[in-house]
């Protein structure tokens, strides 16, 4: 696994937008105020032609632009990591016009997004064989003032900190809107941890994963090399990190199916499973935890839920490709990286 160097004082952020650009409210203002911050620290910005673009379906621009902002943007010396603007919808029509063999002989570099960009996070790691960051795309980080979830994600890219942990509350309805577009973290609800077996849970393995609604639509296509990456590091075992953005709770329960029997969770040591965007939702009687726990009993691994993890924010910034530590205890959640 490579593992690319953190971003150095007075270094250089690159954005590209391969999934949503920031050309509408609130993103836009959002990513003015965070270049503002990011230069105001002394960091150099490097732009990439689509971060305001929204001709796109789904995503910032055409398919075969967004591939090649992309593949420019990872390949080049004139930026250290790069940001993604936003997530999306379409990010996958951007696969076909991405590099990836360029990509993997290029230098190895930090990319760091969540939700749609999936699609490059995970495909770094099983096509490239190279770390990434599942974090905040590039418009948080113009919030008022950074939670510390953010805090912490510009720590990892910095290499300030390895081991993170868990947040008390967090956020089920959001103040952003267009009027309030710097709005922090409205974090009203308790976080309540989820353990299968019941009592203190450690596990150890590599991460990989993502948001399922992009996992599973990769899942079978020529992009789909989970089955020779597994087999590359059987001997480290995995720890799945998972979150759902638009699935119900039958979609959740359907995609678990489909992973187990396309043998994506050979191997596995444990799952982390974050917050549903859909939290609480209940259909003939199925519910989250179910859906997400009736394809792995099987496995007999240890499990977390409702984790700082995915759409309900905050999130804990995960290193996609990396080994590491979990542990448990009551609602105290520590994720420990070797890097």
């Amino acid at each position: 696994m490579r593992y690319p160097k953190f971003l150095e004082k007075n270094g250089t952020i690159g954005f590209v937008a391969p999934s949503f650009g920031c050309n509408t409210e609130p993103y836009k203002s959002a990513f003015v105020n965070a270049q503002k911050k990011f230069t105001q620290m002394g960091y150099h910005l490097d732009l990439g032609p689509n971060c305001y673009e929204g001709s796109g379906v789904g995503i910032s621009s055409t398919p075969e632009k967004c591939g090649q902002e992309l593949t420019e943007y990872y390949c080049s010396h004139k930026n250290d990591v790069l940001i993604s603007c936003g997530g999306g919808e379409l990010m996958c029509e951007t696969l076909n016009y991405t590099d990836y063999e360029k990509i993997k002989a290029a230098p190895a570099k930090w990319y760091m997004g969540y939700s749609d960009n999936t699609n490059f996070t995970f495909l770094l790691n099983t096509l490239c064989d190279t770390a990434s960051i599942y974090g905040p795309c590039a418009a948080t980080f113009g919030m008022e003032p950074w939670h510390s979830s953010i805090e912490d994600a510009f720590a990892l890219l910095t290499g300030q900190k390895k081991v993170f942990k868990g947040y008390d509350t967090w956020e089920k309805e959001s103040l952003k809107d267009e009027t309030n577009p710097l709005a922090a973290y409205n974090t009203t609800e308790p976080k309540i941890l989820k353990h299968y077996p019941d009592g203190d849970i450690q596990m150890e393995g590599r991460l990989i994963g993502g948001c399922m609604d992009c996992l599973v639509n990769l899942l079978g296509t020529q992009f789909d090399n989970v089955p020779v990456f597994l087999e590359q590091y059987k001997e480290d075992g995995f720890i799945w990190f998972l979150e759902s953005c638009e699935l119900n709770v039958m979609s959740m329960r359907r995609a678990m199916w489909q992973m187990k029997n396309a043998g994506w969770f050979n191997y596995v040591k444990g799952f982390l499973i974050g917050r549903p965007l859909f939290f609480g939702q209940e259909m003939f009687g199925l519910d989250q935890y179910e859906a997400m726990l009736f394809h792995i009993h099987e496995f007999n691994v240890p499990v977390i839920m409702d984790a700082d993890l995915g759409h309900l924010s905050p999130c804990l910034p995960i290193v996609s490709g990396a080994k590491a530590k979990i542990t448990a205890k009551g609602n105290d959640l520590t994720v420990s990286y070797e890097l």
